[in-house]
């Protein structure tokens, strides 16, 4: 068992910020760069971290329950982390792996977490305040988080990432399915904004573009928007809905094989169900001539290799 301090000394933060060159159209027009959340750790990378940066702090919680498919990222890192703090651990999982247990959830086992199946109509639940309320009686001491991570809390962890990153940029890609991460990416870049309003040496307006990874139009922007405070007009902000590539976890054979071709390619790996159609949306982007020249766009790797496995 490690103490929260200890822990955090195996992370490596601030995650790097690398030059991306890739071979695409467009792309020698632009300066393209990558938020590399994926190496902040092995298994506790990506958004996931950050979405749980500020809910893991001292005094760190009696007990963690929380909720997510059979391939979670989040219940994966979440699991990962009880298992290291000493935190008792128990997972709501959609569907009965009882007999076929994924590998995360073997992964979850093998840290001691306290595994609980429930069906789908159950499962829809998870955000019902009378079945919360039920859970809390049954675990008085648990702290509940939401699936995917997606709270309050959440938001300043995302918004701890776009303060690491130091360069000007105009644009900031990531994909998007609980709504949390662009919803934290909006509010720091509104107050980096005011920022660059005030400063006559930073006059860029930053932008925020967010890949809906599951069919959702309006429904992943209504994510987004519980997250934000009422002025925060979507003037800065959107969702492109054309590369969810038929749902999510879905991947047609044109997208499977550019993950592998980009994996061969590159300094690092992407998976076909956030960060693969995040990287196909950017290559189709500048290939359409969506981005004027000498535009500087981060991308942002929200991690989750693990669940491609």
């Amino acid at each position: 068992m490690l103490s929260l301090d200890a822990f955090k000394t195996s992370l490596t933060l601030p995650s790097p910020l690398i030059p991306f060159k890739p071979n695409w159209e467009g792309a020698s027009k632009v300066s393209l760069f990558v938020k590399r959340d994926d190496a902040i750790h092995p298994v506790m990378s990506g958004n996931k971290w950050r979405k749980l940066s500020h809910a893991l702090s001292t005094p760190l919680p009696k007990a963690i329950v929380s909720f997510g498919g059979g391939f979670s990222n989040h219940l994966h890192a979440l699991g990962f982390a009880c298992y290291k703090l000493g935190i008792p651990f128990s997972a709501i999982i959609r569907g009965d792996y009882s007999s076929t247990p994924s590998p995360m959830i073997e992964d979850l086992m093998q840290w001691g977490a306290r595994i609980d199946y429930v069906d789908r109509v159950t499962y829809k639940k998870r955000h019902d305040s009378a079945y919360l309320q039920q859970l809390k009686q049954q675990l008085p001491d648990a702290m509940i988080i939401p699936e995917g991570g997606s709270q309050a809390q959440a938001l300043l962890g995302i918004e701890d990432m776009v303060d690491e990153i130091e360069i000007d940029f105009d644009f900031i890609v990531t994909p998007v399915a609980s709504g949390a991460t662009l919803a934290g990416i909006v509010n720091a870049l509104n107050k980096r904004n005011k920022n660059n309003a005030s400063d006559t040496h930073h006059q860029t307006v930053c932008k925020a573009i967010g890949v809906g990874v599951l069919k959702g139009e309006g429904y992943l922007e209504g994510l987004v928007e519980q997250f934000l405070p009422a002025p925060l007009s979507q003037s800065d902000w959107h969702i492109d809905h054309s590369y969810h590539f038929g749902g999510y976890a879905k991947a047609t054979n044109a997208l499977q094989t550019f993950c592998s071709d980009f994996n061969s390619t590159f300094e690092f790996d992407i998976e076909p169900v956030y960060s693969g159609k995040a990287f196909w949306a950017v290559k189709e982007m500048l290939a359409n001539g969506m981005f004027e020249d000498g535009s500087r766009i981060v991308v942002l790797h929200t991690g989750g290799l693990q669940g491609a496995r």
